[in-house]
Formats: C-alpha cells, structure tokens, sequence
C-alpha cells in the first residue's frame, strides 16, 4: 500500500532537512522554487512595467543577480551610498539609491568616478542635501544623478490627521516642482526621476488573523490613501515634467500594492523586495499571497520536559515598532509557539507545543523572520535548496564583509 502523500508544509520541511542534513544549524536557506515562483508573481502584479529590486529585502548578491536575470526586473534600489558604490563597482549599472545620506567620503568617490556617477542615482529632498554633496566633492566634477522624494502619507483635517511614513517634507506637486528648479539651476546635478514610496499601502498588511474590525479599518484607509495618492502623484509627476521634460523614471509601489501602483499611468516601474523572500510579515495581505521562501533553523539542544524543548538562539527581532509582531515564528514543525514568558531568547529559545515530543537533540525547527533582508544580518551564508538539494552556498552581504546598516 502506498503512504499517503505529506501535507505541503511538512513536506517542505522533510525536504529542508534531507537538503540540509550535512550542516549544523544555525543556519539559512532560500527555496529557490518559492523564490522564482514569487518572482514571477511580481512581475504578473506590475503588468508589464519593471520591477526594481530592493537590496535591502534581499542582501546578497548572488540573488540579486538572480532575479535580475528575470525577465520583468530592472534595476536596484539600495539602501545606504556605501552599498549603492560597492554595487556599482560590483557590476550593477542601475543603483537608485532610496534613502537620503550623509556619507562624505561616498560623496566624494561618487564625483570622482565616471563609472559610478553613471550608476548610481542618490535621493534628494531638501536642498541642503545638495549643499552637503557640494561641500564633499573634493574636486570631483561628474554630474551626480538625483531622484526626489514626494511624501505620499495620507493628510486628513486639514493635515492634523496624518497616516503614513515620515518621509520626504515635499508633500504637494509645487514642493516637488520648486526641488526640481533649484536642482536644474544648480551646476553639478541632474534630475533624472520622481520616488514615491507608499509604505502605509505596501507594507502594512489588512487581513490581521483575529483583528477583522481593524482589518477593515485598514482596507478603508488604504483605498482612500490609494485614490488621493493617484492624482497627487500624476500633478506632482506633470509639474516636475515641465521642469525636467527628459525625465527618466517615476517609482513607486512595494510589495503589497504592486498591482495597484502599476495601474497608475504616472508611474514607470515599481519597486518590491520583500515579495521574493516573503516573510511573516506579509502573511497578512488580500492583495497577494506568496510562497515562504527564506528560513532560518536553530538546533534542539535541551528537553526540559513534557512539550518543550529548547533551541540554541532564536532571538531575531526585526525593526518597527515592537511588538509580538516583529519576532520570528516557529515555522517547522506545525505546532510549536513561544513560551510567553521567555519568547525568543538571545541564547536559547524554549518552544511549546505537543510537535515538541517528536524532537530530539540536535533536530532543526525552522522559523520565518518577521521582515525580509533583516535575517542576512544574522547569517555571514545562505544555502540554495531545490527539491532537497543545496545546490549551492552563497555569501550574504555580511558573509561579504559588508553590514552597511
């Protein structure tokens, strides 16, 4: 007679721990089957426009290579102008940097280098960020590549009602335009592209499990913020062409409203990171639902008692505001939680649970991080599996000798 067929999640995880079997944990992995599937998955969201990748969700370049590969995806956008100039070096040759930046040193390398002022694009919101740049140069004369920023944060009476990241201070079309002319006016630079990050639309998942009134709150929230963004983003968009007519891109979107920002005639390509690897986070979303593809596991190392047992490490919190939410969940196998008078230990983890008494010394349990590139902070490897084989061993950015954050 022939066994019954595994359950999706438990045959990943016998795949994950044959794939494995030759490596203690801790350790990483990336299924590269959910990765590409996830991939192709953007890519279908944003209908026909590019997906530019978000270094940070990703941190490591052998699977920034990998989905660049893609047909669909174009370009990087990275997170600090150290990572932005080692990419470029590295042989990435379109580097939109998203977060403004202070480095002097990394000014002065990019005015100087003909190669990489050709590569990398830096974010520009306050004309004093131009004075900083200036004031680094150290000589250097190449041209630097500027985007601004719009703040897409949702206003309500009157501005005393704000939802969204506080992000750029340019919150109207004439704020984005007025940035434009002291940049066309100013020796030195050039505006090549528009940013608009929805974060309160993207990143905040509307289908909380056990919260279905806050749930609907949210999805309120973010069809208007959705509506009133549109027709921001297109004036902002019209007002800066009439600066800029050659302008070269206008970025939006993030993972969870790609398909939604796509539809936006004003926006060029959209940007999305999370989506390949999918952590917990994301589980909360109606717009899309994709495949867990990056895990981390801890060995069991003690058997305190009757449904516990005890793994080395654990305690990976991601960035937000803290709560219960930013902890990693116990993924493999089902059933095991976190003793809510310890949670996720710096050294050691107790997990509950009745899946405890199938565990023995040295067994992994496989866990999801809470967000997504955070978990490469944590791991200098990751292990590639398909079917369950690790078909190879990549470095992180860490494993590179980079934490740039």
């Amino acid at each position: 007679m022939t066994a019954a067929p595994l359950s999706p999640r438990p045959a990943d995880r016998a795949r994950y721990d044959r794939a494995t079997a030759p490596f203690d944990a801790p350790l990483a992995i990336v299924d590269l089957e959910a990765f590409d599937a996830n991939a192709d998955d953007l890519v279908r969201r944003a209908g026909g426009k590019p997906v530019r990748v978000a270094s940070k969700s990703v941190r490591c370049r052998a699977l920034l290579e990998r989905v660049l590969a893609r047909e669909g995806f174009a370009g990087v956008m990275s997170y600090t102008l150290a990572e932005s100039l080692w990419l470029a070096r590295s042989g990435f040759t379109d580097v939109l940097l998203a977060y403004p930046s202070a480095d002097r040193a990394g000014y002065a390398e990019l005015a100087a280098d003909p190669k990489l002022a050709a590569a990398v694009t830096v974010l520009v919101d306050d004309p004093a960020q131009l004075d900083l740049i200036d004031a680094a140069r150290a000589g250097g004369a190449e041209v630097v590549r500027v985007c601004l920023e719009l703040d897409t944060s949702l206003k309500l009476l009157g501005g005393r009602i704000r939802v969204g990241a506080r992000r750029s201070p340019l919150h109207s079309p004439a704020d984005l335009a007025d940035l434009a002319r002291a940049v066309a006016r100013r020796p030195g630079f050039r505006v090549v592209g528009i940013m608009a990050y929805e974060g309160h639309v993207a990143g905040v998942g509307d289908a909380v499990a056990g919260r279905p009134l806050r749930s609907r709150a949210v999805r309120l929230m973010q069809a208007a913020a959705r509506r009133e963004l549109a027709g921001r983003r297109a004036a902002a968009v019209a007002a800066v062409r009439a600066v800029v007519p050659d302008l070269e891109f206008v970025n939006g979107g993030g993972t969870g409203s790609v398909q939604h920002t796509a539809a936006e005639e004003a926006v060029t390509e959209i940007a999305a990171g999370s989506g390949l690897y999918v952590p917990r986070l994301f589980d909360n979303y109606t717009s899309f639902r994709g495949r867990p593809a990056a895990l981390f596991a801890q060995p069991v190392v003690r058997r305190p008692g009757v449904g516990v047992v005890t793994v080395l490490g654990g305690g990976y919190p991601a960035s937000g505001a803290a709560g219960a939410d930013r902890s990693p969940v116990p993924y493999l196998p089902e059933g095991l939680r976190y003793d809510p008078q310890e949670g996720a230990g710096e050294v050691q983890t107790p997990l509950l649970g009745p899946a405890a008494d199938d565990l023995l010394i040295g067994d992994k349990v496989w866990f999801r991080h809470a967000k997504a590139g955070e978990l490469c902070e944590r791991f200098d490897r990751l292990h590639l599996v398909a079917g369950d084989t690790v078909t190879a061993t990549v470095p992180t950015y860490r494993g590179e000798g980079h934490t740039f954050l």
